[in-house]
């Protein structure tokens, strides 16, 4: 089973190839893959799955504009996701992905973070018209 020393080394390839990231506590970390979108993936080792989490947006108080932004994520979830999803967590929308530890390797680690942080902008501009429209 992978544990929190190896989810640091799969962080420490990350870095190599460009993102950062820091550990904020005990087998809790913040990457941030750089780049033109300013955000940060929230990695949590909590056996026996490591969940990779971003906040997208906080959610719109309009519940017609809601309806709207839920129908698209949910559209999203089930057509651009493989194994994530978007939720909605204390009034934030959110972007979550687990996996489990017991036979988890980096490239399966890779593609998850890959598909968070390559999803999300290029959805966002699309969500954030639909929060904008009123």
């Amino acid at each position: 089973m992978v544990n929190r020393e190896d989810i640091e080394k799969f962080l420490d390839r990350l870095s190599s190839e460009g993102a950062s990231y820091q550990e904020i506590e005990t087998g809790l970390w913040t990457v941030n893959p750089g780049g033109e979108f300013d955000m940060n993936v929230v990695v949590h080792h909590s056996p026996p799955v490591v969940v990779l989490r971003v906040k997208v947006m906080d959610s719109p108080a309009s519940d017609a504009v809601a309806a709207r932004l839920n129908r698209r994520l949910l559209e999203f979830n089930a057509t651009d996701l493989l194994h994530g999803s978007y939720g909605i967590d204390n009034g934030a929308i959110v972007l979550t992905e687990a996996l489990e530890l017991e036979h988890l390797d980096f490239t399966e680690f890779q593609a998850a973070y890959e598909s968070i942080t390559l999803a999300l902008p290029a959805h966002l501009r699309e969500l954030a018209a639909i929060t904008e429209a009123k």
